[in-house]
């Protein structure tokens, strides 16, 4: 094989008898050894998680699996009611929703803290008073910019994201709560008194953080979101099969449709 004709990979690569993954063989060294989470870490990370990295990773796929009938698990089902003979299809339209409002703000939060750990004036901070004047800093700038703060408020757990507190938990057994951590944990604490309203920190906002205490590049953090909200899609997509709803959301938006001119609209 000429030099110009080969493809290098340090990933799969399968002969008639064999296949091989990461220089293992599949069926010999990882079948039925590795779980499907420390696979996915492996293979993306290029290293094997340690056993604390391992249940952050996993408890983060956990945490943004499902979160009820989300804009990504609508489209999922009226895409299966509309093809269901295409399950790639509707899960491919629910992933497709995945932005800014929803699962992109794993990685927004994730980038966003790492910009903000990278541009500090001193050295990564050390106690809880130091992160919090790093969080007074970065909030008081985003507000001066008229940004978002990734991560901050949810329209639905106003009183607490209940997966926050468990997964700075989960950080803190396993030895993986960093600077990411620590420092979103510094915005929650100081938000109220810079804006003057309580904005609780979100799930999807706290696994982003976690994800970057864990190794994982922060403009990459989107893909194990929609890597965790595959399986839930694919919940989804099963109990539709069981308990249709799909049709009965369409014929209910359908049905009560009501044509209002455009303001622009010339009279004819």
């Amino acid at each position: 094989m000429s030099e110009s004709s080969r493809y290098p990979t340090s990933l799969g690569t399968s002969t008639r008898d064999e296949i091989n993954l990461m220089g293992h063989s599949l069926a010999e060294d990882l079948m039925g050894t590795v779980g499907f989470a420390e696979l996915a870490f492996w293979m993306t990370a290029n290293r094997r998680p340690t056993s604390g990295e391992l249940r952050t990773f996993e408890a983060v796929l956990v945490a943004l699996a499902d979160h009820g009938f989300t804009p990504t698990a609508i489209a999922a089902r009226l895409t299966y009611l509309s093809a269901p003979e295409s399950i790639q299809g509707a899960i491919a339209s629910g992933l497709l929703g995945g932005g800014s409002r929803f699962l992109g703000v794993t990685e927004d939060t994730g980038k966003f803290l790492n910009q903000a750990l990278a541009d500090a004036e001193c050295p990564v901070p050390q106690t809880d008073a130091e992160f919090d004047d790093l969080a007074r800093k970065v909030i008081l700038e985003a507000r001066a910019e008229k940004a978002v703060i990734p991560g901050l408020g949810h329209p639905v757990h106003k009183d607490g994201d209940p997966r926050t507190p468990r997964l700075l938990q989960i950080a803190e057994e396993g030895g993986t709560r960093g600077a990411h951590l620590r420092l979103f944990e510094a915005i929650g604490r100081v938000s109220e008194e810079v804006l003057g309203k309580k904005l609780p920190l979100n799930g999807a906002g706290v696994c982003g953080a976690a994800l970057a205490d864990i190794g994982l590049p922060v403009d990459f953090l989107r893909g194990f979101a929609l890597l965790a909200r595959t399986a839930g899609l694919l919940g989804q997509i099963a109990e539709e099969r069981r308990n249709p709803v799909a049709n009965k959301i369409y014929m209910h938006v359908d049905r009560n449709a009501e044509y209002t001119p455009c303001s622009t609209e010339e009279e004819v």
